[in-house]
Protein backbone atom coordinates (compact mmCIF):
# COMPACT_ATOMS: atom_id res chain seq x y z
CA UNK A 1 0.00 0.00 0.00
CA UNK A 2 1.58 3.45 -1.08
CA UNK A 3 2.08 6.49 1.36
CA UNK A 4 -0.27 9.12 1.63
CA UNK A 5 1.07 12.05 -0.63
CA UNK A 6 0.76 15.37 1.11
CA UNK A 7 1.89 18.56 -0.81
CA UNK A 8 3.14 21.50 1.07
CA UNK A 9 4.78 25.23 -0.41
CA UNK A 10 8.12 25.65 0.48
CA UNK A 11 11.61 23.65 0.33
CA UNK A 12 12.24 21.20 2.62
CA UNK A 13 12.96 23.09 6.13
CA UNK A 14 9.47 24.97 5.53
CA UNK A 15 7.12 26.14 8.35
CA UNK A 16 4.78 24.22 5.90
CA UNK A 17 6.87 20.85 5.81
CA UNK A 18 7.31 20.90 10.05
CA UNK A 19 3.06 21.27 9.58
CA UNK A 20 2.71 18.50 7.39
CA UNK A 21 5.15 16.19 9.57
CA UNK A 22 2.87 17.22 12.53
CA UNK A 23 -0.11 15.21 10.97
CA UNK A 24 1.19 13.11 8.71
CA UNK A 25 4.54 11.70 9.95
CA UNK A 26 4.23 8.22 8.01
CA UNK A 27 3.47 10.17 4.47
CA UNK A 28 5.53 11.40 1.46
CA UNK A 29 5.74 14.46 1.35
CA UNK A 30 6.01 17.08 -1.62
CA UNK A 31 7.24 20.25 -2.16
CA UNK A 32 5.83 22.91 -4.71
CA UNK A 33 7.49 26.56 -5.01
CA UNK A 34 3.61 28.46 -5.03
CA UNK A 35 0.84 28.02 -3.32
CA UNK A 36 -0.73 27.42 -6.56
CA UNK A 37 1.06 24.74 -7.72
CA UNK A 38 0.14 23.03 -4.52
CA UNK A 39 -3.81 23.17 -5.44
CA UNK A 40 -3.01 22.02 -8.80
CA UNK A 41 -1.67 19.11 -7.47
CA UNK A 42 -4.14 18.49 -5.25
CA UNK A 43 -6.96 19.05 -7.74
CA UNK A 44 -5.32 16.96 -10.54
CA UNK A 45 -4.63 14.27 -7.74
CA UNK A 46 -0.94 13.95 -7.83
CA UNK A 47 -1.55 14.52 -4.15
CA UNK A 48 -3.77 13.32 -1.74
CA UNK A 49 -4.04 16.38 0.80
CA UNK A 50 -2.29 19.68 1.55
CA UNK A 51 -1.38 21.33 4.44
CA UNK A 52 -1.27 25.20 3.66
CA UNK A 53 -0.64 28.29 6.12
CA UNK A 54 -4.10 30.32 6.28
CA UNK A 55 -3.23 33.00 9.28
CA UNK A 56 -0.63 34.29 11.51
CA UNK A 57 -1.36 35.37 14.95
CA UNK A 58 0.92 38.27 14.35
CA UNK A 59 0.99 39.18 10.82
CA UNK A 60 -2.69 37.82 9.88
CA UNK A 61 -4.12 36.12 6.38
CA UNK A 62 -2.59 34.72 3.69
CA UNK A 63 -4.72 36.35 1.36
CA UNK A 64 -3.91 34.33 -1.59
CA UNK A 65 -5.18 31.09 -0.06
CA UNK A 66 -8.32 32.28 0.50
CA UNK A 67 -8.77 33.09 -3.38
CA UNK A 68 -7.50 29.81 -3.95
CA UNK A 69 -9.69 28.36 -1.70
CA UNK A 70 -12.60 29.16 -4.14
CA UNK A 71 -11.89 27.27 -7.09
CA UNK A 72 -10.89 24.15 -5.31
CA UNK A 73 -13.76 21.42 -4.79
CA UNK A 74 -11.58 19.55 -2.13
CA UNK A 75 -12.59 20.43 1.43
CA UNK A 76 -10.55 21.54 4.07
CA UNK A 77 -10.60 18.49 6.55
CA UNK A 78 -8.58 19.81 9.75
CA UNK A 79 -6.08 22.24 10.80
CA UNK A 80 -2.97 22.37 12.74
CA UNK A 81 -1.50 25.30 14.60
CA UNK A 82 2.25 25.87 14.54
CA UNK A 83 4.56 28.10 17.32
CA UNK A 84 6.62 29.50 14.81
CA UNK A 85 10.22 30.61 16.37
CA UNK A 86 12.58 31.79 14.06
CA UNK A 87 16.26 31.34 13.50
CA UNK A 88 18.99 33.88 11.59
CA UNK A 89 21.05 31.32 10.04
CA UNK A 90 24.08 31.84 7.58
CA UNK A 91 26.93 29.92 5.99
CA UNK A 92 29.80 28.40 8.40
CA UNK A 93 32.25 30.88 6.89
CA UNK A 94 30.19 34.22 6.84
CA UNK A 95 31.76 37.56 7.41
CA UNK A 96 31.82 39.34 10.29
CA UNK A 97 29.48 41.99 8.69
CA UNK A 98 26.17 40.62 7.67
CA UNK A 99 24.62 43.41 5.72
CA UNK A 100 21.60 41.09 4.18
CA UNK A 101 18.68 38.63 5.72
CA UNK A 102 16.73 36.95 3.46
CA UNK A 103 13.72 35.54 4.07
CA UNK A 104 9.48 35.60 3.45
CA UNK A 105 7.91 38.37 3.75
CA UNK A 106 5.83 37.10 6.48
CA UNK A 107 8.96 35.99 8.50
CA UNK A 108 10.85 39.11 7.84
CA UNK A 109 7.54 40.93 8.95
CA UNK A 110 7.51 39.25 11.80
CA UNK A 111 11.35 40.08 12.72
CA UNK A 112 11.10 43.42 11.81
CA UNK A 113 12.26 45.34 15.15
CA UNK A 114 15.46 42.48 15.24
CA UNK A 115 16.42 43.19 11.52
CA UNK A 116 16.33 46.90 12.41
CA UNK A 117 18.43 47.02 15.53
CA UNK A 118 20.83 44.98 13.47
CA UNK A 119 20.87 46.90 10.54
CA UNK A 120 20.52 44.32 8.17
CA UNK A 121 18.83 45.19 4.33
CA UNK A 122 15.81 42.43 4.09
CA UNK A 123 15.79 40.94 1.05
CA UNK A 124 12.00 39.20 0.46
CA UNK A 125 12.10 35.79 -1.09
CA UNK A 126 9.50 33.23 -1.72
CA UNK A 127 10.29 31.05 1.21
CA UNK A 128 12.24 30.44 4.73
CA UNK A 129 14.04 27.05 3.90
CA UNK A 130 14.56 28.63 0.60
CA UNK A 131 16.06 31.58 1.66
CA UNK A 132 18.83 28.66 3.72
CA UNK A 133 19.04 27.13 0.43
CA UNK A 134 19.69 30.36 -1.64
CA UNK A 135 22.34 31.89 0.47
CA UNK A 136 23.70 28.39 1.05
CA UNK A 137 24.04 27.58 -3.21
CA UNK A 138 24.92 31.19 -3.62
CA UNK A 139 27.91 30.86 -1.29
CA UNK A 140 26.50 34.67 0.01
CA UNK A 141 28.64 35.45 3.15
CA UNK A 142 27.27 38.92 4.08
CA UNK A 143 23.99 37.52 4.27
CA UNK A 144 21.74 35.43 6.83
CA UNK A 145 18.53 33.61 6.29
CA UNK A 146 15.45 33.76 9.02
CA UNK A 147 14.05 30.27 8.71
CA UNK A 148 13.43 27.57 11.13
CA UNK A 149 15.99 25.28 13.02
CA UNK A 150 14.88 22.40 11.05
CA UNK A 151 15.94 24.30 7.89
CA UNK A 152 19.38 25.18 9.25
CA UNK A 153 20.06 21.44 10.29
CA UNK A 154 18.63 20.22 6.55
CA UNK A 155 21.06 22.56 4.56
CA UNK A 156 24.26 22.21 7.25
CA UNK A 157 24.55 25.87 8.00
CA UNK A 158 25.06 27.55 11.01
CA UNK A 159 22.46 29.05 13.45
CA UNK A 160 23.65 32.64 14.90
CA UNK A 161 20.40 33.34 16.94
CA UNK A 162 17.30 32.01 17.49
CA UNK A 163 14.15 33.39 18.84
CA UNK A 164 14.41 36.23 16.88
CA UNK A 165 10.57 37.14 16.14
CA UNK A 166 9.51 39.77 17.93
CA UNK A 167 6.38 38.39 19.02
CA UNK A 168 6.81 35.52 21.23
CA UNK A 169 3.37 34.12 20.88
CA UNK A 170 4.00 33.36 17.61
CA UNK A 171 1.78 30.75 15.67
CA UNK A 172 0.62 30.20 12.10
CA UNK A 173 -2.60 28.13 11.67
CA UNK A 174 -2.44 25.82 8.76
CA UNK A 175 -5.67 23.87 6.89
CA UNK A 176 -5.62 20.46 5.46
CA UNK A 177 -7.14 20.17 2.10
CA UNK A 178 -8.79 16.58 0.73
CA UNK A 179 -11.45 14.60 -0.19
CA UNK A 180 -12.29 13.99 3.16
CA UNK A 181 -15.39 15.27 4.90
CA UNK A 182 -14.98 14.34 8.81
CA UNK A 183 -17.93 13.55 11.24
CA UNK A 184 -18.69 15.68 14.61
CA UNK A 185 -16.54 15.50 16.90
CA UNK A 186 -17.97 17.80 19.41
CA UNK A 187 -15.36 20.27 19.27
CA UNK A 188 -15.65 21.36 15.23
CA UNK A 189 -15.01 24.39 13.22
CA UNK A 190 -16.88 24.86 10.19
CA UNK A 191 -15.40 27.35 7.43
CA UNK A 192 -17.98 29.13 4.58
CA UNK A 193 -17.33 31.37 1.76
CA UNK A 194 -19.81 33.46 0.95
CA UNK A 195 -20.69 36.61 -1.72
CA UNK A 196 -23.48 39.65 -0.78
CA UNK A 197 -25.41 41.86 -2.83
CA UNK A 198 -24.24 45.41 -2.81
CA UNK A 199 -26.91 46.52 -1.01
CA UNK A 200 -27.49 47.96 2.47
CA UNK A 201 -27.70 45.47 5.42
CA UNK A 202 -26.59 42.59 3.32
CA UNK A 203 -23.58 41.49 5.89
CA UNK A 204 -26.13 42.29 9.04
CA UNK A 205 -28.61 40.18 7.89
CA UNK A 206 -26.12 37.07 7.23
CA UNK A 207 -24.43 38.15 11.01
CA UNK A 208 -28.35 38.16 12.55
CA UNK A 209 -28.89 34.77 11.08
CA UNK A 210 -25.71 33.35 12.82
CA UNK A 211 -26.85 35.41 16.07
CA UNK A 212 -29.87 34.36 15.78
CA UNK A 213 -29.04 30.68 15.63
CA UNK A 214 -26.68 31.16 18.52
CA UNK A 215 -23.93 30.59 16.29
CA UNK A 216 -20.60 31.77 17.31
CA UNK A 217 -18.04 33.54 14.87
CA UNK A 218 -14.56 33.09 14.91
CA UNK A 219 -13.35 34.43 12.07
CA UNK A 220 -14.39 37.02 8.63
CA UNK A 221 -12.27 37.79 6.43
CA UNK A 222 -13.05 39.91 3.65
CA UNK A 223 -11.43 39.52 -0.05
CA UNK A 224 -12.32 41.87 -3.32
CA UNK A 225 -14.05 39.71 -5.82
CA UNK A 226 -12.03 41.18 -8.59
CA UNK A 227 -14.84 40.91 -10.70
CA UNK A 228 -16.52 44.05 -10.25
CA UNK A 229 -14.55 46.93 -7.94
CA UNK A 230 -15.80 47.48 -4.20
CA UNK A 231 -17.28 43.66 -4.39
CA UNK A 232 -16.29 41.30 -2.31
CA UNK A 233 -16.49 37.55 -1.08
CA UNK A 234 -16.80 36.65 2.92
CA UNK A 235 -14.98 33.66 4.66
CA UNK A 236 -16.01 33.23 7.98
CA UNK A 237 -15.18 30.59 10.57
CA UNK A 238 -17.67 28.85 12.75
CA UNK A 239 -17.61 27.43 15.85
CA UNK A 240 -19.88 23.74 15.22
CA UNK A 241 -20.28 21.15 13.12
CA UNK A 242 -21.95 21.39 9.65
CA UNK A 243 -24.29 18.51 10.56
CA UNK A 244 -25.52 20.38 14.08
CA UNK A 245 -29.19 21.35 13.46
CA UNK A 246 -28.78 25.05 14.22
CA UNK A 247 -25.64 25.29 11.83
CA UNK A 248 -27.74 23.38 9.04
CA UNK A 249 -30.84 26.08 9.37
CA UNK A 250 -28.34 28.63 9.76
CA UNK A 251 -26.57 27.58 6.34
CA UNK A 252 -30.46 27.10 4.95
CA UNK A 253 -31.29 30.71 5.78
CA UNK A 254 -28.16 32.58 4.89
CA UNK A 255 -28.35 30.82 0.83
CA UNK A 256 -31.65 33.42 0.83
CA UNK A 257 -29.37 36.67 1.38
CA UNK A 258 -25.97 35.64 -0.50
CA UNK A 259 -25.40 35.87 -4.08
CA UNK A 260 -23.27 31.77 -3.66
CA UNK A 261 -22.34 29.99 -0.75
CA UNK A 262 -19.84 27.53 -0.02
CA UNK A 263 -19.12 25.15 2.45
CA UNK A 264 -15.09 24.90 2.57
CA UNK A 265 -15.53 22.12 5.30
CA UNK A 266 -16.38 21.41 9.44
CA UNK A 267 -13.27 19.63 11.11
CA UNK A 268 -12.20 18.92 14.47
CA UNK A 269 -10.61 22.07 16.13
CA UNK A 270 -6.74 22.38 16.57
CA UNK A 271 -4.76 22.86 19.40
CA UNK A 272 -1.96 24.82 20.40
Amino acid sequence: MRKKRVVFQGESGAYSEIAALKVFPESELISKKMFQDVFEALNNATADSAVVPIENSIEGSVNEIYDLLLDTEKKVSGEVFLRINHCLIANYHHTDRLEKVYSHPQAIAQCRNYIRTKNLEPVPTYDTAGAVRQIKEGKILNGAAIASRRAADLYEMKILDQGIEDMKNNFTRFIILSDVETKPSGNDRTSLLFGLRNKPSSLFLVLQDFATHKINLTKIESRPTKEKPWEYNFYVDIEGHQEDKNIMEAIRSISNSTTFLKVLGSYKKGTF
